[in-house]
């Protein structure tokens, strides 16, 4: 069984959803530290004035102190910030081919947004993917129980789920132990990311934003431009 496993992110660029539509199990790495200035709660898309960032405000008291765990991270309750990014989106994306056709997949996940920052950001991945058509089964790390530190906690999940292929971003190179994981019978393989380029709005190409300027800008082709015959199209 092939499983990827990954921090939950908020509305992230192509190559993670390529990553979910690889393997048989794709496991939200909720249950490890929270990381402030990472991509856990923030994602950048493209705007009239410019790329710019959409972060989600969360309660900073704890996070470092207490090191809390990315699934017990909650967001700020002082500021309206659902509102904000819709308003932000709407903006960006008003005019691209597609935004009739996904804005109310997203506007409703915007109009009540839950307390916890995964509750947030988990759903919203799954229905992303869902219209990706991505069959991949999602399991949250936090249902399974298991502890230690680095590889030998991805071990742990591996195990508990019963992967014989681990699937990792090309990062992890510099530090998973592979030997480890070798030795009980999971084999690793890493991403690469080399995808074509599509029509933008706002300026030049920018290959690293948001999933959703993909699903705005080219609709049901979205896949194609990721793991399709376009992959081996110049763009």
């Amino acid at each position: 069984m092939r499983c990827a496993v990954l921090q939950p992110m908020y509305i992230p660029w192509r190559g993670v959803f390529h990553q979910m539509q690889k393997v048989d199990l794709f496991v939200h790495y909720d249950d490890v530290q929270y990381e402030r200035g990472g991509w856990q709660n923030r994602n950048r898309v493209k705007r009239p004035g410019g790329v710019g960032w959409l972060t989600i405000p969360v309660t900073r008291k704890g996070h470092l102190e207490r090191s809390l765990a990315i699934g017990d991270v909650r967001i700020s309750a002082h500021e309206d910030w659902a509102s904000k990014h819709w308003n932000v989106l709407r903006e960006s994306y008003a005019e691209a081919p597609y935004w009739e056709t996904y804005s109310d997949l997203l506007r409703a996940h915007y109009a009540s947004p839950p307390q916890r920052l995964v509750d947030f950001t988990i759903p919203l991945l799954e229905a992303v993917a869902h219209e990706l058509g991505i069959k991949t089964r999602f399991l949250r790390a936090s249902e399974l129980g298991v502890s230690g530190a680095k590889t030998d906690r991805l071990l742990a999940v591996l195990e508990a789920v019963g992967a014989r292929h681990y699937l990792s971003g090309p990062a992890a190179k510099a530090y998973l132990d592979e030997p480890l994981l070798a030795d009980r019978g999971i084999s690793v393989e890493y991403m690469t990311y080399d995808y074509p380029a599509y029509p933008q709005l706002h300026g030049e190409y920018d290959p690293a934003v948001s999933i959703v300027d993909l699903l705005f800008m080219t609709g049901p082709a979205a896949g194609a431009h990721i793991w399709g015959d376009l992959a081996t199209t110049p763009g």
